[in-house]
């Protein structure tokens, strides 16, 4: 995949490197002449390119025609809608990401302004404590589709709503699709006479609005 990261700071600089191990092809722009040394230190050089990444000349010279994702991270949330507005209507990129600083501007983060992703972490960091709160045991290990679907992890509870009764006498959520359990380390296929037992983990694809009604089957009941 080939990402264009616009904004050279810790959180750039990090994804940028990130993304290098998992062996993508990235572009990394900074406006400030005075980091490139310290970003080198993390970086190859061909992978920094210093300049204006709201100038649609410095984005043309990077490469932004041949990217599979363009993601401005920049301190500065005017500066972000600017680089996904170009990016989308200009270059017309398959796929646009944007940091939001502060969070009263969220709002601004949708598509009339080029953004497919909006990343703001005041939202992130709240929907994380109330998931702990609410959810149990049951932990997101991906996103998909935008965050549409998720794939869910759950331990079975004892005096759970699950506990001893077959994977075909669940009343699972309609928009669930039982993927794994795992049992003492190994992997077994829910088939409908599979049995729950304590502490099995359950893995599972579900839609965001289900997930509390597929907690509550394997969470202790009261």
């Amino acid at each position: 995949m080939k990402v264009m990261i616009v904004g050279g700071g810790k959180i750039g600089t990090y994804l940028a490197e990130k993304l290098l191990r998992e062996n993508h092809e990235v572009r990394l722009i900074e406006l400030r002449e005075e980091e490139r040394d310290h970003i080198l230190l993390d970086l190859p050089k061909e992978v920094l390119v210093i300049g204006n990444g709201t100038d649609p000349d410095v984005l043309e010279a990077a490469g932004i025609r041949k990217m599979n994702v363009v993601a401005a991270v920049t301190g500065d949330d005017e500066t972000n809608l600017v680089v996904t507005t170009l990016a989308r209507f200009e270059f017309l990129a398959n796929r646009t990401i944007a940091r939001v600083n502060h969070p009263k501007n969220a709002w601004l983060f949708n598509q009339d302004m080029g953004v497919d992703v909006a990343i703001n972490q005041a939202d992130l960091l709240s929907a994380l404590i109330l998931e702990e709160m609410s959810m149990g045991d049951m932990m997101t290990l991906q996103m998909l589709r935008k965050g549409k679907y998720l794939l869910v992890e759950e331990k079975v509870a004892p005096k759970s709503l699950a506990l001893g009764k077959k994977v075909s006498e669940l009343q699972l959520p309609k928009q669930c699709n039982l993927v794994s359990v795992i049992r003492n380390e190994e992997m077994i296929t829910p088939h409908g006479d599979l049995v729950f037992e304590v502490a099995d983990e359950v893995l599972a694809v579900v839609h965001q609005t289900e997930k509390k009604n597929l907690a509550r089957l394997f969470n202790a009941t009261p």
